[in-house]
């Protein structure tokens, strides 16, 4: 059995995403078993996901993935960087994957390996430390360092290669022995008008919010009855129950927040404690050095209480959120050759304390749901793994 891992949101699943499992199936096989470590009900951008992870999870495995386990909160929210290397940390430690496939603008893995090797060489690190003082924002930065090396550094230009590169560079520093796969990811990756060929997250996120029927057609006919009738979730929704913790957090709790080095935490509290909206700290917050995506995240983690601590810690155990008839012996194995733990979710785990944080976590996104919606407290220990067998 030949085991292909992709980390992914799924925020949703559209018919890009499908044609990718599609590719996987045609390209190794009937045999080819396909997991997916994918984002429970908070994602990279520093959002809560439109569904929650079990209906997300079970519209992955009715397109074709074979297990679907959860990458863990604290990697799941992390910049892009941390998100690759938890996905990869996690695979490495499962023992049977055998590649990661990914989605790039590029489309080729050789540009995009030779750009992570540059990046993990000393005189990236040297021309870069150079570099910032400057005031660039980091992204910037990092270009500028790899154009000094002789790169166009246009690589880091697009989101799609940028994570890609990181998950190469995930591979390079674990000395992994999964071999990357990259298929052409085309299309606008920001564009907010649904794409019937190649769509966007962004634009098939906000048509189901604002329930715009065009996202149908973006939209696998395998999930659409389940997108149709599940609940929808939004930062909108959930802000004053953003802002009230926001408003109680005392100096200490700020300064603990990852990814406020550089004091960027005092500069957070103060518009914390004088702008009125969630959109108005953020405006106030950020600078070219302090974008808005990493402003998000760590607010986000204030609302959960997570600190950097939680971030730096390993992940002790993975929640098994939905598999078929390939994917239950395909957690065989893992369970026989693995080094983490495979927790059903719902299930309780080996660590009390990071189970209490994914409680607590999962309690406070029900406040995101849109008004509509009628979601009860209590859906971490109510979770429930699908399961469809073939």
């Amino acid at each position: 059995m030949k085991t292909v891992g992709i980390i992914c949101e799924y925020n949703p699943l559209h018919i890009g995403h499908r044609k990718q499992l599609a590719w996987i199936h045609k390209n190794f096989g009937e045999d080819a078993a396909i997991v997916c470590l994918m984002s429970g009900n908070y994602v990279q951008r520093g959002e809560p996901a439109v569904f929650d992870k079990f209906v997300r999870a079970q519209a992955a495995i009715c397109c074709g993935a074979n297990l679907v386990l959860e990458l863990p909160l604290t990697k799941a929210i992390h910049s892009a960087e941390g998100f690759a290397m938890g996905g990869v940390d996690i695979f490495n430690r499962l023992g049977e994957v055998k590649y990661l496939c990914f989605g790039s603008e590029t489309g080729q893995i050789a540009p995009l390996w030779q750009t992570a090797t540059l990046l993990q060489s000393e005189t990236f690190s040297h021309k870069l430390q150079e570099l910032l003082p400057s005031g660039l924002s980091f992204p910037a930065a990092r270009q500028k360092a790899l154009e000094a090396m002789g790169e166009k550094g246009d690589t880091l230009t697009r989101p799609n290669d940028i994570l890609a590169v990181e998950y190469c560079k995930a591979l390079l520093r674990t000395n992994s022995t999964i071999e990357p796969l990259t298929i052409s990811r085309p299309g606008d990756y920001h564009a907010e008008t649904p794409n019937r060929e190649n769509p966007s997250a962004t634009a098939v996120r906000k048509a189901i919010l604002q329930c715009q029927g065009d996202w149908k057609a973006c939209t696998p006919e395998a999930v659409w009855e389940l997108y149709s009738k599940a609940a929808r979730y939004d930062f909108a929704s959930g802000e004053r129950a953003f802002l009230a913790r926001l408003r109680s957090m005392s100096d200490a709790e700020f300064a603990a927040l990852p990814f406020s080095s550089e004091g960027l935490w005092n500069k957070v509290k103060t518009a914390c404690r004088t702008q009125s909206t969630l959109e108005e700290i953020l405006q106030a917050a950020k600078s070219k050095r302090y974008p808005y995506s990493r402003l998000k995240r760590m607010l986000l983690c204030a609302y959960l209480g997570i600190t950097q601590e939680h971030m730096d810690k390993e992940v002790p155990y993975v929640r098994i959120l939905g598999f078929d008839g390939t994917g239950r012996k395909l957690l065989r194995k893992f369970r026989n050759t693995g080094e983490i733990p495979l927790i059903n979710a719902g299930a309780d785990c080996p660590d009390k304390d990071y189970q209490s944080l994914e409680i607590r976590a999962a309690n406070l996104f029900t406040l995101f749901a849109q008004e509509k919606e009628n979601i009860k407290c209590g859906m971490e220990q109510a979770g429930r793994v699908y399961c469809r067998e073939k």
